[in-house]
Formats: C-alpha cells, sequence, structure tokens
C-alpha cells in the first residue's frame, strides 16, 4: 500500500462537513437541497427589496432637491404641491421602506432561516450544501488542476 496515495486519495475528498451523514437517502438530500435552494432564492430577493429600500430612500431625497430647486426657479406653487403630496410619502398604507424590510425580516426571511436551520439539524447533522458537494463530485475531474476537492491552503 502506498501511503502517498492513500493521503491524494484523502485529499481528493469533499471535506466532512460537506459529506453525506451515514444513513441519508438521495431523496433527503435532494429535499434538503431544494429547500435551500429557496432559501437562496428569497435571500435573492430580500437583496433585492433592500436595493429597492435604498433606492426609494435616494429618490426621496432626491425629489425634495428638485422641489428646492423648484421653489428657487420662483416656481413656488409647484414645489409646495409637490412637496406637500410626495416628500416623506408612504410607499405602502402607514409604511415606509425600512418598515416594508423588518416586516420581511420578522415574518418570512428569519421564520425560513430558522426552518433550514433545524431541518439541516434534524435531517443532515447539521451540515449545508450536501447536495451541491455531491453534484460538485460528480462534475470535476479527479486529479486535474483547478477540479480540486477543497482548497488546498
Amino acid at each position: 500500500m502506498d501511503p502517498d496515495n492513500d493521503a491524494k486519495s484523502a485529499s481528493d475528498m469533499p471535506s466532512p462537513e460537506h459529506q453525506r451523514p451515514s444513513g441519508v437517502d438521495d431523496a433527503t438530500v435532494a429535499a434538503v437541497g431544494k429547500l435551500s435552494e429557496a432559501l437562496e432564492c428569497v435571500e435573492r430577493a430580500r437583496g433585492h427589496l433592500y436595493s429597492f429600500h435604498q433606492l426609494m430612500g435616494h429618490a426621496d431625497l432626491l425629489l425634495g432637491d428638485a422641489v428646492d430647486a423648484l421653489a428657487d426657479a420662483g416656481h413656488t406653487a409647484t414645489s409646495e404641491r409637490i412637496d406637500t403630496d410626495m416628500i416623506g410619502r408612504n410607499i405602502a398604507p402607514g409604511r415606509w421602506t425600512f418598515q416594508l424590510v423588518e416586516e420581511f425580516d420578522d415574518g418570512y426571511w428569519g421564520p425560513l432561516r430558522e426552518h433550514d436551520r433545524v431541518v439541516r439539524s434534524e435531517l443532515m447533522e447539521g451540515r449545508r450544501h450536501v447536495f451541491e458537494a455531491e453534484m460538485k463530485e460528480k462534475r470535476r475531474t479527479h486529479g486535474r488542476a483547478g477540479h480540486e476537492a477543497t482548497p488546498t491552503d
């Protein structure tokens, strides 16, 4: 038996935190992977919500600048009309975007993250991305540079 070859084989395996726990079947790995994919999609939506939040805040400030510029240009009635109707206006009944962000985080994003954590704890010994790690193993070329199982550092 060649110890160098055994060492290479061990280092050419996914890290333990990405390996399927003993006794876990394909259907469970796929189902937990689908749950993680759903959470990742919600994470992306959350990012868009934060972008919306920041864009709307910036737009309100720009609108304030436009109102000031209209007033400075002598268009007082127009400036006051827009100022009164639009500056600081809610984007949903009683809500600015920060309130939507908080409601989303507390009412949807947080609970889904907790379900994902609990499912991984109960079914996968807390391991993340096992489905993806197995996909990587199937798709990479073992022994080829750039196709390593784990980082070398």
